[in-house]
């Protein structure tokens, strides 16, 4: 009896010429159907490439550093025509800022994590500085701020330097805000933001008062249900001491 069933299972199997064949005719079916379709790009969103930040060198005008927001920092010395990738053996590839230093152009500073509020964007693990050009880099702290959007050297006194970091976009807390260094980086103080869901997303110097800042404080979260882009917590700040204490500017400023 077991013998009939296993000839009779033989003769069931199709063969290579019919399984073949099926598979053309599927093939067809699928054609047909999706004929009158136009195919479009569905993802992954925002490939690889988008530009976050550019410093171009202050004294070799062909010298330039990139940040860009999904495939980490890179360096041309001849205005474009190649490049070389410097930061592919750090841990974060999503890079918010590139900065040089104007009193000494070899030190550079990067903030890692774009600045951007898609479901597409990386997340950083804070700031780094290279001191020979991008060759070497050191990782300077704030490593919970995922996000950082702007680095500004002071134009005279390279050990202060301000950071505006907006934070984690999945979830409160984190480091954000405005961070200011007085020692190079190796300790930061925030002064502006909160430990929340307010971090600082630009930030801007008066390049005749080192001592007069503004910055832009971004309200922001993302969950898997929505994307809430604002808050009360928005709005422009001004500092008159060099970033310690700030003024909200609330005149002309739409709510």
């Amino acid at each position: 009896m077991r013998f009939y069933i296993l000839i009779l299972l033989l003769f069931c199997q199709p063969t290579p010429h019919l399984f073949s064949q099926l598979q053309v005719e599927d093939s067809t079916r699928i054609a047909n159907a999706i004929a009158g379709l136009k195919l479009r790009s569905i993802g992954p969103a925002f490939a690889s490439g988008r530009i976050a930040d550019i410093a171009i060198h202050p004294e070799h005008e062909n010298t330039w550093y990139v940040a860009v927001g999904s495939g980490g920092v890179w360096k041309t010395e001849n205005a474009g025509t190649t490049w070389t990738p410097l930061f592919d053996n750090q841990v974060s590839y999503s890079i918010g800022c590139v900065t040089i230093d104007p009193r000494n152009p070899h030190t550079i500073w990067v903030g890692t994590g774009e600045n951007v509020g898609g479901r597409h964007v990386g997340f950083g693990d804070g700031i780094y500085r290279s001191l020979d050009d991008g060759q070497h880099w050191q990782h300077m702290g704030l490593k919970q701020s995922e996000h950082i959007s702007k680095i500004i050297v002071h134009p005279d006194k390279s050990d202060i330097i301000w950071v505006a970091a907006q934070g984690p976009l999945w979830k409160k807390g984190g480091q954000r805000g405005l961070y200011k260094s007085t020692d190079g980086g190796d300790t930061w103080t925030q002064t502006l933001g909160d430990d929340e869901w307010i971090g600082v997303t630009d930030l801007v110097i008066d390049p005749r008062d080192a001592n007069l800042i503004y910055a832009a404080t971004w309200q922001r979260h993302r969950n898997v249900a929505a994307y809430m882009g604002g808050g009360p917590g928005s709005g422009l700040h001004r500092s008159t001491n060099g970033g310690d204490t700030w003024v909200p500017l609330t005149t002309g400023i739409p709510k």
